[in-house]
Parts: structure tokens; sequence; C-alpha cells
């Protein structure tokens, strides 16, 4: 936690960070690959088509058929200021779903995981976490100083994952934008460089097989291991 009067310490040591740059990010229990739509598109689709409900807190989908998601996983991937990955488990070596990069600002340091997107067969699975922590990893470890997480402040579940993953809740942008023709207030959740090695250690203890017994089932619960570094808590959870 930063004390009173550090907030504007000078940065004598640090340089802006490179522009995300990694291909595939791979760990014990998923992969995460740029997306691509002629690879990636069918078998995302595949996994998505199961609930449309997972399409409801963001500015786009459900697809009815495979021509329009691969439409809009190539018009997607070739943008500027996103950096979009494909997630495919080890465990059933399909696509089921996929995150982002983007808010990229290697001059203030910042950047941002969004677009989330886990299709049922992922959600709450290790692969999933193990996805976050990827990208958090690769973030924290190329220089930025800041990891940002913003969520729909109706949804419940990914203020929930938020925490979990050892963000810290900074608040609620009131009416900050309109999707698919309703209010959307943001919530704001982050967690800094400062705070990255012990989250590390956190997703570490998480991840390593130790911490499931024989049926898979955790021992340790991550957001028991990160709850000491968060540094604030959201008020409806």
């Amino acid at each position: 936690m930063i004390k009173t009067g550090e907030s504007d310490r000078p940065l004598l040591d640090w340089t802006p960070p490179r522009q995300p740059d990694a291909e595939v990010l791979s760990g014990r229990y998923v992969q995460l690959e740029r997306l691509c739509a002629d690879q990636h598109a069918a078998d995302l689709h595949r996994a998505n088509s199961v609930d449309d409900a997972i399409w409801d807190y963001l500015p786009y989908g459900p697809f009815a058929s495979s021509a329009a998601y691969h439409r809009w996983a190539r018009d997607i991937s070739q943008k500027d200021d996103l950096c979009f990955y494909a997630i495919k488990p080890h465990a059933t070596g399909h696509f089921s779903g996929v995150a982002s990069y983007l808010r990229i600002a290697p001059e203030a340091g910042s950047i941002e995981v969004g677009h989330i997107n886990f299709a049922p067969e992922l959600q709450r699975t290790v692969a999933a976490t193990e996805a976050i922590f990827l990208m958090m990893q690769w973030a924290f470890e190329a220089g930025y100083r800041r990891f940002e997480w913003k969520c729909n402040a109706a949804n419940l579940g990914s203020r929930r994952a938020a925490q979990r993953y050892g963000f810290s809740y900074e608040g609620v942008f009131r009416q900050a934008g309109v999707v698919k023709g309703r209010n959307r207030d943001t919530a704001w959740f982050a967690c800094i460089d400062q705070e990255w090695p012990a989250l590390k250690e956190a997703f570490q203890a998480w991840l390593a097989p130790a911490n499931f017994d024989a049926k898979g089932t955790q021992i340790e619960t991550l957001g028991a291991l990160t709850q000491l570094v968060r540094v604030a808590s959201d008020p409806l959870l």
C-alpha cells in the first residue's frame, strides 16, 4: 500500500514498457494464443453457443452463426488498440474463451484486461484462473505499473472475480456508457506493481497441484490468498 506523501514520488528508474507482443502465453493448465479468426473462430463459436447469457454485459454478441462470429473475430483482432487472446485449456484441447489487453498506455505504465468471455466449459476452472494470471504476469514483468479490470457495475459475478484475482476496488463511474440500449455504470478495480510479488506468490500457491485433492477440489481458496494484498473491499459484495 502506498503511504501518504508517496503518491507523487519521483520514478527515478522507470521507463515506459513495450506494447503487448507475446504471441503465446503458456502455463501448466492453459495456453493463450493471439486471436486469429481462421484458426480459432469455429471452436470459440461452438463453445460460446451453449448459453447466450455470457454476452449480457458485452457490447456485442451473441452471434447467430459461425460466419458472423468469424467476421467479428477477424475485425476485432485487427484493431491496433486491442490485443485479443484465444484461450485453450490443456485438458480439453479446445478453445473456449477470449480475453484482451486494452486501454494500453505504456507512457503511463497502465494496461487493462477486458473483453473477457469464458464459455460455460471454461468458467470456474483452474485454466480460467491461470489465463488471467498469465496475462497479469506478462504485464507486470514487461514493466507495467498498473493492471486494470473494469466491468458493468451490475455484473456482480465479474466484481467477485476481480477481487478473487487480487484486484482492489476503486469505485464506480456512474452513467459511464450505454450498452445494448441500457445504462452502464462502470466499476473500477486495479492492482499495481508494488502488489505484484505478493499476488504472484498467491497465484502460484493456488495453482500448485498440491493445492487440489484427489477429486480436484481446491484446498486453499485464491480469494483467501489474495485478501491481504487487496487494499479496499467492494461494498456490494
